[in-house]
């Protein structure tokens, strides 16, 4: 009964990492193109029908835009890289597992090391209350 969850849990993680690398592949593809076309708007043309004030208006807004395309590619990537460290942190059970038992038996080791320090520390107390006890009762200031 447990195979058929833990494939279809497989297979639910299989598909958040297509969906992840889909995600990289397209942003890290369009911040090529528009870096590409804004390379290419640098070029130096002869007179054409359009004046040079007019062409280099329609360049430098073409720019902008692809440009801006660029930064979202670049916030899209940090949100992609936010998502897959939630993911890691939300679904990486065996390690999550794996740091409890190890928080839980360096627990129990410092639990034993204290049980220890506290018993010396008893078994001292009661040796020098047995000390002064006995000063005490044979002491001539009674």
């Amino acid at each position: 009964m447990a195979q058929p969850i833990r494939s279809a849990t497989g297979q639910n993680k299989e598909v958040i990492l297509k969906g992840y690398s889909k995600r990289l592949k397209d942003n890290v593809k369009s911040m090529v193109d528009n870096f590409s076309e804004i390379i290419k708007l640098a070029r130096v043309e002869a007179e054409g029908q359009v004046s040079r004030s007019t062409q280099a208006d329609e360049d430098n807004f073409e720019m902008t835009v692809r440009a801006a395309n660029i930064v979202r590619a670049g916030e899209s990537l940090i949100k992609l890289v936010a998502d897959i460290k939630q993911s890691l942190i939300l679904n990486d059970f065996p390690a999550v597992n794996d740091a409890i038992v190890q928080n839980s038996q360096l627990f129990k080791q410092k639990q034993l090391e204290c049980d220890r320090k506290l018993m010396a520390l008893r078994d001292d107390m009661a040796a020098d209350l047995y000390d002064l006890e006995e000063e005490y009762y044979y002491s001539s200031l009674k």
